[in-house]
């Protein structure tokens, strides 16, 4: 993870708006891809995606919020059986805990729901900057750049960021970038991350961004081999 040599911050704010522009016209349909209908419901799937995919997580979501539909429900839970639920989405006993505690937490100090401002949610068990800038950009139309993997990834190859660390990640992509722009942001880079620009071998000969990455190269070149790489 380093920067492009002799690259001014001017310089690296306007390649980072074309790529963030680029991955837009490419990924069109780029959206948050765990399935909610209420604030609290993105909150306790941000928390159950730890460690596991998007995909299973929303297996696993419709029954438990059959059983358990809210904060109060949540809160009142018996461990035993939504250990059994959330046993599909990995480190179930501590993921149990988490959510029986959000929901606790959401009734003892929050009125049974879920609050709309950065300080408040990270003092939720089990969430930090990352879920509670989810929450704030998919559930309450407030920008914020959650730093998953994929945006920690690639926002290293992308010369974008010289830490390893998400905190600081956040930072420096949201001193980069319009605060309009923020969520979606994250959202095409984690497209990207997962579709094209591979942790392993990215698909270097298919990426839309190839020509504003200093990394570029470093995977499938050909055009054909990396096309067939892509996924989604």
């Amino acid at each position: 993870m380093t920067l492009v040599p002799d690259e001014s911050t001017l310089a690296r704010t306007r390649r980072a708006r074309r790529i963030d522009r680029a991955l837009a016209v490419h990924f069109p349909d780029a959206h948050i891809e765990l399935d909610f209908r209420t604030p609290f419901e993105l909150l306790v799937a941000t928390v159950l995606s730890a460690q596991t995919t998007d995909v299973r997580v929303n297996l696993t979501t419709p029954a438990l919020f059959a059983r358990f539909p809210d904060a109060a429900a949540m809160a009142a839970a018996d461990p035993t059986e939504l250990e059994e639920i959330l046993r599909p989405t990995g480190f179930f006993r501590a993921k149990t805990r988490a959510v029986i505690g959000i929901g606790q937490a959401l009734v003892e100090r929050f009125g049974g729901e879920v609050p709309g401002r950065m300080k408040d949610l990270v003092t939720l068990p089990g969430v930090g900057r990352k879920t509670a800038n989810v929450v704030l950009g998919n559930a309450f139309g407030v920008p914020g750049l959650p730093v998953d993997t994929h945006v920690l990834r690639l926002s290293g190859r992308l010369g974008l960021t010289e830490s390893d660390d998400p905190v600081q990640v956040e930072q420096d992509l949201c001193a980069l970038l319009p605060r309009k722009d923020w969520t979606m942001a994250s959202h095409h880079l984690i497209f990207h991350g997962r579709r094209i620009c591979f942790a392993r071998k990215p698909a270097c000969g298919a990426c839309p961004v190839f020509a504003l990455c200093p990394s570029a190269g470093m995977g499938e070149n050909d055009p054909v081999k990396a096309a067939a790489m892509v996924k989604g």
